[in-house]
């Protein structure tokens, strides 16, 4: 959670193999601490931090604090290893200025699973979120990983096997207690096709969701692995076809979709789609469209096509201090969006007052977003 994890999770994919001059395979020989040292090096002190991902890293330690301009990151390091975990977890909550964190928790995940049969006690300040990714996306290959926790479950989906994921997800909605359910489709997504996936998703994830009235949050645009040599950070994106998302609406009106692309091309199909149907809400941009100007820009249309109906609950944090300048940055993009709408208000003759923007303003940060995931949609 401290700075070293922020360093090799946050940069290991930003572009800094050709900078400190390493191939790929020497890059990951190195230790975790030797990379975030060659990063350092690389990013901060031989170059300006002039990207959104290292200005990042900077915004985090000045706000703990910090010299932004060290040589070296022994301080840092200090700072972050003295620091209690719940101290430090607090505080990056307070200097975020956010109330709750929804984090993606994979019950397949051979790390995640343990921690959560363990018994944790719940904090009411972190959301669980039930990822899907590995069961739509992987099977027949992880359908093994249902096995090993005590799950009928064949390569083959048939009708006991279906059965078995349903169970599978009550029992981890009971103990998750998920605000909502999750997957990454990749921009090839394409419903209602002959696939795995799509047969457990028409016959157990969308019933399961409607019966457990959990929203299904659809975050479609990954192209996977365009450089596998970067490992987590290999992904890229891709425009997808949008008429399967048209179709799960219509489809579907008892189940909730959240949904936010990858790919800037398909962002206005997205806003006019939420304009048609009642069971879609925008939810936010994601990963590499969570970067000025291009997420300005987006803004700025989607407030346009569908106001208040619409949340911006992700900005996409891969590591807890990342809360502090992507919140930060999406207040101050935000601001001069809703001034330019508010003056056009008044322009064409009504006032407005500051009850109303601050009713607005909260609206769009969480109010949409808790008060439409706690609702049911009922058929047209």
């Amino acid at each position: 959670m401290g700075y070293r994890r922020t360093a090799d999770l946050k940069l290991s994919g930003s572009g800094v193999l050709p900078l400190i001059g390493l191939h790929s395979r020497s890059y990951w020989s190195l230790s975790k601490k030797e990379r975030a040292d060659a990063i350092w090096q690389a990013l901060f002190v031989e170059n300006s931090p002039v990207s959104e991902a290292t200005r990042g890293v900077i915004a985090v330690l000045h706000a703990f604090g910090l010299p932004t301009d060290s040589p070296d990151l022994s301080e840092a390091r200090s700072f972050f290893s003295a620091r209690p975990v719940e101290a430090h977890v607090r505080r990056v909550i307070e200097l975020a200025g956010v109330s709750r964190v929804a984090i993606t928790n994979d019950p397949l995940d051979p790390e995640e699973a343990p921690v959560w049969k363990s018994g944790i006690k719940s904090d009411p300040r972190f959301q669980a979120v039930l990822h899907l990714d590995r069961i739509l996306r992987g099977w027949p290959e992880d359908c093994q990983a249902l096995a090993s926790q005590g799950y009928r479950v064949e390569e083959r989906v048939s009708g006991p096997s279906i059965s078995e994921v349903r169970r599978f997800l009550t029992s981890w909605c009971e103990q998750m207690r998920p605000a909502y359910t999750a997957v990454s489709p990749p921009y090839t997504f394409q419903f209602p096709d002959d696939t795995p996936g799509n047969k457990i998703l028409s016959e157990a994830i969308l019933p399961s969701c409607r019966e457990l009235e959990l929203p299904l949050s659809l975050m479609i645009g990954v192209r996977r692995q365009v450089n596998p040599r970067l490992r987590l950070a290999g992904d890229g994106v891709g425009r997808a076809d949008l008429g399967s998302l048209e179709y799960l609406c219509r489809s579907y009106p008892e189940n909730r979709f959240l949904v936010s692309v990858l790919s800037r091309e398909n962002q206005h199909e997205l806003c006019v789609y939420a304009r048609k149907f009642n069971n879609l809400m925008p939810f936010g941009c994601w990963w590499l469209l969570n970067n000025p100007p291009p997420w300005k820009r987006l803004l700025a249309r989607g407030w346009n096509c569908w106001g208040r109906a619409s949340s911006l609950s992700i900005p996409n944090a891969r590591v807890l201090e990342q809360l502090i300048y992507k919140w930060r940055n999406t207040r101050v993009t935000l601001a001069p969006i809703l001034a330019s709408a508010y003056r056009k208000i008044s322009t064409d003759g009504r006032k407005v007052t500051r009850r109303e923007i601050e009713r607005d303003v909260n609206r769009l940060f969480c109010g949409n977003f808790e008060q439409w995931t706690s609702r049911r949609i009922v058929k047209n």
